[in-house]
């Protein structure tokens, strides 16, 4: 067992091996891979002298499906209005943009009902103190995500040298022009004109074609996203196990299934929200934290902006400050991560994630991103950051107001 690092000394050695490790498992969303790495986990666990399960859920395990079915909507509809069909159109690009819409997380998801289910796993290790009033859940997730060509690496780096958003704090909404195409075919079937029926069909066909791209492409190893996260975590028990926290039980989970759109973390929360008092639960969501500069992000959300509450984001900065942390200020992304499934469940959250200097994550869904390209002076930032986090929580306990609460849903 490796019980004996000081606190703020992570062995990036060891980090890095359990990385490499973690990499090499192909782990799709809800796939047999993905099982692997959730019993690579447990097993892990256990080398530390703690015991962890895997909670079996049901996902469909992609997003690509569903977002694709709503653009194949919009192509129809724009199709349908330069005929001259113009309630279909109206209609069938109405229809496709409900459908993406509904299947952002934390949105109900009403097309996944209708799409075959497979197996997603859920890794919880539970630690500290069993009866503890107040609870700590540290998340990250372990499948990994599919390439595509709308992933490349070098369109952040065009985007950047037009230094268009480069005065903004929120990446562009890159869900936009997806969800675009459905809405301008419904309102070229409303108008009645072929010219925007044309241009709905053009652009739903892109994003149809970007999504088939997706999902014909293979899984990447997902060092960053969300290896890293996954070794904090065991970083985090090894710590926490040598030292316990007072007063404070401690949930250590990794999902399945986020990059279908968190579908393991909403499953927690279907299975384990209600034992989970919002007044003393508080979230520390880990996501992709292997890129140069270290971030607590202030909100998140594909189509309309969830911020985090501001007792959370406190919390996390003045504990940064403590341990002379240095975050990449006022970041929000267009995206989403497990944390939104908390957070829209009114629980005190904060995001620790990362990002480079064009404020994206590093190699992000790309082949290359593998444990050689991962910044451990970072992770080790976050480990450190989510750690002296709970502690701070064991003495001194954030509540979120109930106004706070209200206004993040």
């Amino acid at each position: 067992m490796k019980l004996a690092a000081p606190h703020g000394e992570a062995d990036q050695q060891w980090l890095a091996g359990l990385l490499c490790e973690l990499e090499g498992i192909d782990r799709p969303s809800a796939s047999a891979g993905e099982r692997e790495a959730a019993e690579w986990l447990v097993g892990e666990y256990a080398k530390l002298g703690v015991s962890a399960r895997i909670e079996t859920e049901q996902a469909h395990g992609t997003y690509w499906w569903p977002i694709g079915i709503g653009t194949a909507l919009g192509v129809a509809g724009g199709l349908a209005g330069r005929r001259g069909n113009r309630l279909a159109g109206a209609l069938l690009g109405a229809v496709g943009a409900g459908v993406i819409a509904s299947d952002f997380p934390p949105r109900p998801r009403y097309m996944r009902k209708l799409l075959p289910k497979r197996e997603t796993f859920n890794v919880v290790c539970e630690l500290g103190d069993p009866e503890a009033e107040r609870t700590v859940v540290l998340v990250s997730h372990h499948d990994a995500a599919n390439a595509g060509l709308v992933f490349h690496p070098g369109i952040p780096d065009l985007v950047s040298r037009t230094g268009a958003f480069q005065h903004l704090d929120t990446s562009p909404m890159l869900m936009a022009p997806v969800i675009g195409g459905p809405i301008l075919a419904a309102v070229a079937g409303l108008a009645g004109s072929r010219k925007l029926a044309t241009a709905a069909a053009v652009l739903s066909a892109g994003s149809t074609a970007a999504m088939a791209d997706i999902g014909l492409r293979s899984v990447v190893p997902g060092a960053n996203d969300n290896g890293t996260a996954v070794i904090a975590l065991l970083e985090l028990a090894r710590r926490f196990l040598a030292d316990p926290p007072e007063g404070i039980r401690l949930i250590l989970l990794s999902a399945g299934s986020e990059e279908s759109f968190s579908e393991g973390m909403k499953a927690f929360g279907e299975r384990h929200f209600p034992d989970l008092p919002v007044d003393s639960t508080f979230f520390i969501n880990m996501d992709t934290i292997g890129s140069p500069f270290l971030t607590v992000l202030r909100g998140e959300g594909f189509l309309k902006m969830f911020e985090y509450p501001q007792e959370a984001l406190i919390l996390a900065d003045r504990t940064a400050e403590e341990e002379g942390i240095d975050l990449m200020p006022n970041l929000r992304i267009r995206n989403g991560t497990d944390g939104l499934e908390a957070l829209a469940a009114g629980y005190p959250v904060v995001s620790i994630c990362s990002c480079t200097e064009h404020k994206q994550p590093a190699n992000y869904h790309w082949p290359n991103d593998i444990a050689e390209n991962v910044d451990f002076d970072t992770v080790e930032s976050g480990i450190r950051l989510a750690e002296a986090m709970t502690r701070r929580l064991s003495r001194d306990w954030v509540s979120l107001p109930a106004a706070d609460r209200v206004a993040s849903v």
